[in-house]
């Protein structure tokens, strides 16, 4: 059963007449407009703040009120003619067009402006004696038309609230009376959709919906379609609309049903309006759901754009269940409303940054970024939280590029210390998906080129990628070359500070363990502090523990690389496709003997050549026992190749 779609989200074709064949000789400047005939004009009429000079002729030709009302005007001083119309129904808006029809210049009657000039032609009286097919009869021509169709009865009904001629014209009765007798027939017989969907099917008649193909089967259309349409009615104009269903003789459950379904979304609106504006009196969670159901209920837009703001002034409290906001419609989108989540983001940014300025002229550290201050936590939470919405919503395969992009590109730099979690939001996008339903569907976006892939993987910085997320990406064969290289090049960098830093470690070890016995300070007592070896065999016991945490940390990482040697697009694909050339080896100036370190044959026995060496080196090694060779050995494959040749490559 398919449910009918607000006039105001259907693809429908407004109904359209033209008028006129005259090029565009009206031009305005600030609050006048001017008639570019070449003539001098001869009339100025007064709308508001409004004025438009134009010229006695064509306005005397087509309206009986102008005629009277020029022919009666007096000027002593010879002045121009000035007329004050401001009572012209939908005033000077109407009348600009008005005065092209005057003209014969091209307008366009529609359903949203018919109504308006209905009643400004009548005001103006605009009749047959004043030239023929003048703008009454025009406008009632089309207003015929309007009235076959739902979608442009609905529209003009809706422009009948701010006019209180269209009451007297007959205007509203005629439209409520077409809108009651289609709600009470069959709607497929009027030629118009109320569905508003449009499925991606083709010629063999198959539907696919979110990559999963099936055979499209017949819709029926449900008998509360047009609830939501009428909801959006004033009461005055729906008390109408029902008396007419009513006295047509609708099942008395359809009208019970509307009725619900209108106080629903009147009450809704309401409650909205009656929400305090204080940040956080109001939980995110209650505010995401009344979010949720006014979608359902096709609310106002002011509506929904209030419960926009107010979940992002506090999105920071929101959890990812609540942020999944369906997507109201069965047009090809994505199944999760990612335009809405895209606004409350956009507001969060706009508060956060606005509150930032105000608050923090001068320029934050990013050392500070990373440790967290009040004032960078709801943003760091909300990048967290947007990286596992985009995860969530990355193997829809409707989801296009551009839309991940652009929300994923919203949150700053600086708020993600670590990349792990957009990272994995890429990964799936990218990642192929095991759908047997479908053979078609191997790959979420199989559409993806490089280029597109080597985009949206900038959306990561490969430098803050934790190293367990490193070594996935390291393998993972989705991603573009030139970010694995990338990926390899930083984990080569923190491979070598952390050498660099357990050298340093052991060199500090070895001198605080020589004996200095001039360090001892006598106390006031007369009596010696106690033997500094007892500080010093603590100390000891610490690195002791800290060396046993990173030979484990190194065991699992050597685990990961035999596994990725094992893989086709294993270590040797670097000296392939990049020549890198080796460097000389040398051993470090602080192990007592020179380590055999044998150049690889192949990717594939790199680690077994070294690993003996690397543990033989390790042995001699001052103060850090078998690890100084563990480090020297994994860091030695990294440092075979000339780096330069990888900053060359970009």
């Amino acid at each position: 059963m398919l449910q009918a779609l607000p006039v105001s989200q259907r693809q429908q074709h407004m109904a359209c007449m033209k008028l006129g064949s005259k090029p565009e000789i009206f031009h305005r400047e600030g609050h006048t407009w001017f008639c570019s005939t070449g003539l001098p004009s001869d009339v100025i009429i007064e709308i508001g703040e409004m004025s438009f000079n134009l010229h006695k002729f064509p306005l005397i030709s087509r309206s009986g009120l102008l005629e009277k009302l020029i022919q009666n005007f007096s000027s002593k001083d010879g002045s121009r003619c000035v007329l004050q119309l401001h009572e012209l129904p939908s005033g000077a808006k109407a009348f600009e067009l008005v005065a092209k029809f005057c003209y014969g210049v091209k307008i366009d009657l529609t359903s949203l402006n018919v109504v308006s000039l209905r009643c400004a032609a009548e005001y103006l009286q605009m009749n047959e004696n004043y030239g023929e097919r003048n703008l009454i009869a025009q406008t009632e021509v089309f207003l015929n038309e309007v009235f076959s169709n739902w979608v442009d009865s609905i529209k003009a009904l809706g422009t009948c609230e701010a006019l209180p001629h269209a009451e007297d014209l007959h205007v509203v009765s005629r439209c409520i009376d077409s809108l009651a007798t289609k709600a009470c027939a069959d709607p497929t017989l009027f030629g118009w959709s109320v569905s508003g969907c449009t499925n991606v099917q083709s010629p063999a008649g198959v539907v696919c919906w979110n990559g999963i193909s099936t055979v499209m089967r017949p819709q029926s259309i449900r008998e509360d379609w047009w609830y939501a349409d009428v909801s959006f009615l004033g009461l005055l104009f729906y008390k109408q609309m029902i008396q007419a269903v009513q006295l047509r003789g609708m099942k008395a459950e359809r009208v019970a049903g509307s009725i619900i379904f209108y106080a629903k979304r009147a009450l809704l609106e309401e409650i909205v309006g009656l929400l305090p504006n204080q940040k956080g009196v109001t939980t995110t969670k209650f505010l995401l759901r009344l979010l949720r159901t006014a979608m359902v209920l096709h609310t106002s837009s002011s509506c929904r754009e209030n419960l926009e703001k107010r979940v992002g002034a506090q999105l920071d409290q929101a959890v990812l269940e609540d942020l999944l906001i369906p997507n109201i419609g069965y047009s090809v989108e994505p199944l999760d409303d990612m335009d809405c989540v895209q606004r409350i983001l956009d507001h969060f940014m706009s508060v956060e940054n606005a509150a930032a300025a105000a608050t923090s002229p001068c320029i934050v550290e990013e050392g500070k970024l990373v440790n967290g201050t009040d004032l960078l936590t709801p943003v760091t939470l909300v990048a967290n939280l947007v990286d596992r919405y985009l995860a969530e919503v990355a193997p829809d395969v409707n989801l296009k590029l551009p839309k991940f992009q652009l929300l994923a590109a919203a949150i700053p730099e600086y708020a993600r210390p670590v990349n792990d979690s957009i990272y994995r939001a890429i990964d799936l996008y990218l990642k192929e998906q095991n759908w047997e339903s479908s053979p078609l569907s191997t790959m979420a976006h199989p559409w993806l080129t490089d280029s597109e892939r080597e985009q949206i993987c900038r959306l990561m910085n490969c430098q803050k990628l934790s190293l367990e997320v490193s070594t996935h990406a390291a393998q993972n064969e989705r991603l573009p070359l030139r970010v694995i290289v990338q990926v390899l090049f930083f984990v080569q960098l923190r491979l070598q500070t952390a050498v660099s830093g357990w050298f340093f470690v052991s060199n500090n070890l070895a001198n605080s363990q020589e004996p200095n016995e001039n360090l001892e300070i006598p106390k006031t007592d007369g009596s010696h502090q106690a033997d500094p070896e007892q500080d010093h065999s603590s100390d000891v016991d610490d690195i002791r523990k800290r060396v046993l945490e990173l030979e484990k940390k190194y065991l699992s990482m050597k685990q990961d690389i035999q596994t990725l040697v094992k893989m086709k697009r294993s270590w040797n694909i670097f000296p392939k496709e990049f020549n890198f050339r080796k460097r000389s080896q040398h051993c470090n100036s602080k192990i007592s003997r020179p380590c055999n370190v044998n150049t690889p044959s192949s990717s594939s026995n790199w680690l077994q050549n070294h690993e003996h060496d690397g543990y033989q080196c390790g042995e001699n090694t001052s103060n850090l026992g078998g690890l100084g060779g563990i480090l020297a050995t994994f860091f030695a494959f990294f440092m075979e190749y000339d780096m330069d040749l990888i900053f060359s490559y970009y």
